[in-house]
């Protein structure tokens, strides 16, 4: 079947057309075509293959549009009523949260997604559900730093650290979900002071991304790097030499081990408030759910399963099990807002 991939610039027309003659075949009665409209940030080709399996399986098209999640919450706001989304699959539960609030997406009822997502891990309302984990653990110097004097995130802010942590910027939402799961933990006045304490022992000034710190430790501009654990599998099995060597100088800690666990974040998905497909919509998210779909994830982007029947890459199961923070992960979002003003206020650039 034929896959339609589409930016978010280039579809009003047809999806305007289309639900026109929707709403045509409503009022004569006739059927409408089998169709998903899938608004999605992930760009991986994993993803592009669970869509062609999901159509091969259900006779059910799946129209892609890719964009920031940013574009994407943006698009469905002015697109109101008339959006085509079905769904909206993003990264971070931070900003499902946001498109959650913006009134964007509906609970839905679904016994496979309340059985096989645990409740850490989505909505309390079933607006969204988590489809793959990741773990923001610290990459480290093996040369330089010796894996008993790491502990926890709010050891990070020890004066040991001092010009020696490399973390991207304040603006990135995962450092935004971490920031507003220590305001949960910890309390804000506490939270406050891990930032400024965190600026204080930064390496250089926030820039890049995840496998830019891991980089940056390498080549010695800092001891430590904040980042997420799929960042450092797809290094591991890159087909580019030099990551895969950088990533294999590096230990990998995973914080908070004597206590609340490591911090979780997800990708996942929601059913868009005017899904025109809504049915199809809770198929898809199902099976995304579904083991075959969760190996995939999890063996192609070294992502963490959400389903707990499904084993992680072997990659993953070589840096052993962990105990992860089982904090709603709505929390983040509620928090998200606190946490900027917070960094602000610390001086994190």
């Amino acid at each position: 079947m034929k896959k339609l991939i589409l930016t978010v610039f280039s579809i009003s027309v047809l999806f305007s057309c289309k639900n026109s003659d929707k709403k045509d075949e409503a009022e004569t009665g006739a059927s409408t075509e089998q169709e998903v409209n899938v608004y999605t940030h992930r760009h991986y080709e994993s993803d592009q293959e669970l869509f062609k399996k999901f159509e091969e399986k259900t006779g059910i098209n799946v129209n892609i549009i890719n964009a920031s999640a940013d574009e994407l919450i943006q698009k469905m706001t002015m697109e109101g009523e008339q959006s085509p989304a079905d769904v909206l699959i993003t990264v971070d539960a931070g900003r499902l949260e946001r498109a959650k609030s913006n009134d964007l997406l509906q609970a839905v009822s679904s016994d496979i997604l309340e059985e096989k997502v645990p409740s850490h891990l989505k909505d309390a309302n079933d607006y969204w559900f988590g489809l793959t984990k990741r773990a923001r653990i610290i990459a480290y110097a093996k040369d330089r730093v010796e894996e008993s004097e790491l502990s926890t995130y709010e050891d990070l802010a020890s004066d040991k650290w001092k010009d020696k942590i490399l973390i991207r910027s304040s603006s990135n939402i995962y450092n935004q979900s971490l920031m507003a799961s220590i305001i949960v933990h910890d309390g804000e006045e506490e939270a406050k002071k891990w930032a400024a304490g965190v600026v204080e022992n930064m390496a250089r000034s926030p820039k890049g991304g995840d496998r830019d710190q891991i980089k940056a430790v390498v080549a010695g501009e800092g001891d430590l790097a904040v980042v997420n654990s799929y960042y450092v599998g797809k290094m591991l099995n890159s087909n580019d030499t030099e990551e895969v060597e950088t990533a294999e100088k590096v230990g990998l800690f995973f914080p908070n081990q004597d206590g609340r666990g490591t911090h979780i974040n997800v990708s996942g998905a929601g059913v868009a408030k005017y899904a025109p497909n809504k049915e199809n919509a809770i198929k898809f998210i199902e099976f995304l759910i579904s083991e075959d779909a969760q190996k995939v994830f999890a063996h192609s982007n070294y992502e963490y399963p959400v389903n707990e029947k499904v084993s992680s890459a072997p990659q993953l199961q070589e840096w052993g099990e962990f105990k992860e923070d089982t904090l709603n992960l709505s929390k983040l979002g509620e928090n998200n807002k606190k946490a900027v003003i917070l960094f602000d206020e610390a001086g994190w650039k």
